[in-house]
């Protein structure tokens, strides 16, 4: 039964065939194959892409004619020698004429550029904190979560491999669905709805969380494809992100658009800031600071951003109870009246409209 976003496939070539249906399962694409008879002007016009074997292109159809000219047709050959190949292209109205193996990377792209239906990408923000307990866990937590309540499509990835897990803070570390170990082997395309799918789903955002067995170390290609892939669907990306930067925070670190450095309203805070504004924050095209409160004869957020010499985002003030609803399995932000999600709310409200991101 033919899917509406499937990707048409027109062959005889069985070992053709059995590459093409490889690459799209990679995409996470849906595929459709149309054997012998002539295919309709209907199905050929609703695929999102057409990939059409030479063998086919070289038989023709049996009006003489292709059912009309569109964009998105690729005539896929074996043979180099074989020249003759450009001019089918030509009577096909083929944007691109591929031979795998070499061609595979670029075709396996242009599927999951076909059904990912690439747009503005998510608007991504990485959080760190100036100084341990500084809460930025539960400032990311809660931007994600406020984001989904938003009606934004929202992807929270948890780049601190030793914070135990932000599934826990969520209250959803039993929640079915990958976690990073899943995920280290990750190279080159993936699916940006395949890995959207695939994750856990809680509070209206995706997941994707450490856990809690041994430290897995992260390979900077295994963030970059995830973070790619998840940036892809637009909408809001948020990660939690290490103080010291490991090799795959620093690839997420030179992907994001915004950072924001939590550092509360105190000397010995401001001196560890320094520390992480030197290494992590060099790295970040755009990093701000979030104040928290300060204590007696503490700094306040203006003063605190100069002292850092950075621009201030807000002053995050406390949230009481905040710690004993977090015990209690809700998560930061799910109280839409509270002190934290109204800042994250104002937050996105400002960085949306310059990014441009979709919801």
């Amino acid at each position: 039964m033919a899917v509406a976003d499937s990707i048409l496939i027109l062959t005889e070539d069985e070992e053709l065939l059995d590459d093409l249906l490889r690459l799209c399962a990679a995409a996470g694409a849906e595929a459709e194959v149309a054997h012998g008879a002539p295919v309709s002007a209907a199905r050929w016009e609703r695929a999102p892409l057409v990939l059409v074997g030479d063998d086919r292109a070289a038989a023709r159809p049996a009006a003489g004619r292709w059912p009309g000219r569109r964009p998105g047709v690729l005539l896929v050959g074996r043979d180099l020698d074989d020249h003759t190949i450009w001019a089918r292209g030509g009577a096909l109205g083929a944007e691109q004429v591929l031979h795998p193996p070499g061609d595979e990377p670029w075709l396996a792209d242009r599927i999951a550029d076909a059904v990912d239906h690439p747009g503005v990408p998510a608007l991504t923000v990485g959080v760190l904190g100036g100084r341990g307990g500084a809460g930025a866990s539960s400032l990311a937590c809660a931007l994600a979560v406020t984001a989904a309540r938003q009606g934004r499509r929202t992807v929270l990835i948890d780049g601190d491999p030793l914070g135990g897990g932000l599934d826990v803070l969520l209250g959803g570390e039993r929640a079915p669905g990958p976690r990073w170990p899943s995920f280290v082997t990750a190279r080159g395309r993936l699916s940006g709805a395949a890995l959207e799918e695939s994750l856990p789903r809680l509070h209206g955002l995706s997941l994707l969380s450490h856990d809690r067995a041994d430290a897995t170390r992260l390979p900077a290609e295994a963030m970059c494809t995830v973070l790619t892939a998840a940036r892809r669907g637009g909408g809001v990306v948020v990660l939690d992100l290490p103080r010291a930067a490991d090799e795959a925070a620093t690839e997420a670190l030179a992907q994001l658009d915004l950072g924001l450095l939590v550092v509360p309203g105190e000397l010995r805070a401001v001196a560890g800031a320094r520390r992480v504004i030197a290494t992590s924050g060099s790295l970040v095209r755009d990093l701000r600071v979030v104040s928290r409160p300060p204590g007696p004869g503490g700094l306040a957020g203006p003063e605190l951003a100069r002292l850092l010499g950075l621009p201030l985002a807000g002053e995050l003030p406390d949230e009481p109870r905040l710690s004993a609803a977090t015990e209690a399995g809700e998560p930061p932000g799910a109280n839409a009246g509270g002190a934290l999600a109204t800042f994250c709310a104002t937050l996105l409200e400002r960085a949306l409209p310059a990014s441009g991101a979709a919801a």
